[in-house]
């Protein structure tokens, strides 16, 4: 007796399941994505360019003196650096080299500070005498010869009387007295506080050299 032939199994195949759709939240933005990588550029650069603002303008004061009155403790075309908070708790001391403006122009000047506020100042064949004293001032760092009378003239005598600097206002002096446009001749003679940027500390160009201990 013949067995009966099985029949062979029929095989089926799974129907493929179609991918669930991601939702829209989980698409990615090109754009966005280029949006952050541009940022992760730029970002850092323009951090670095508002600190930059923020201590030029709060910090210090760069500048490049363009005259040899400073000689030779500051030379033509030297750039200077100066504390704009050098003064925020204290005031110009003498000796000190200070940047400043004029109210008449919006040059830097690059000076020295001789004459402090409420003193009187009287330059003798160059020596500087404070509040009538016989001891002239410092001169160590004065290039050149010193010389030059310079004080108020008084129009009935003829005499000349000492600078009585006011309250407020510093009496400068370039280091190259006889190269120098300065207290002796600027319009209204002195400096007003306010006028004062700041306090010379150090001149990276050419060459470091500290200005604090002139």
């Amino acid at each position: 007796m013949v067995a009966p032939k099985e029949h062979p199994r029929i095989k089926y195949k799974p129907i493929a399941t179609p991918p669930a759709a991601k939702p829209a939240s989980e698409i990615p933005d090109v754009k966005y994505e280029l949006w952050q990588e541009v940022l992760s550029w730029v970002r850092p650069i323009i951090y670095a360019f508002l600190f930059a603002m923020v201590v030029n303008n709060f910090v210090i004061v760069n500048a490049s003196v363009p005259t040899p009155s400073m000689e030779d403790t500051i030379r033509t075309g030297d750039r200077v650096v100066a504390f704009r908070l050098s003064y925020l708790f204290s005031e110009p001391e003498r000796y000190d080299i200070v940047i400043f403006n004029r109210p008449e122009t919006r040059v830097l000047y690059v000076k020295r500070v001789i004459g402090l506020p409420g003193e009187s100042l009287l330059i003798r064949n160059g020596h500087v005498y404070i509040n009538g004293s016989e001891i002239p001032q410092r001169y160590d760092f004065v290039k050149g010869g010193l010389f030059g009378d310079y004080g108020v003239r008084d129009p009935d005598t003829g005499m000349l009387e000492p600078f009585i600097i006011p309250e407020g206002h510093f009496f400068v002096l370039g280091d190259y007295r006889g190269n120098s446009f300065d207290s002796r001749r600027f319009p209204g003679t002195y400096v007003p506080r306010g006028r004062i940027m700041g306090r010379a500390v150090f001149r990276y160009f050419p060459g470091f050299a500290n200005l604090t201990n002139r």
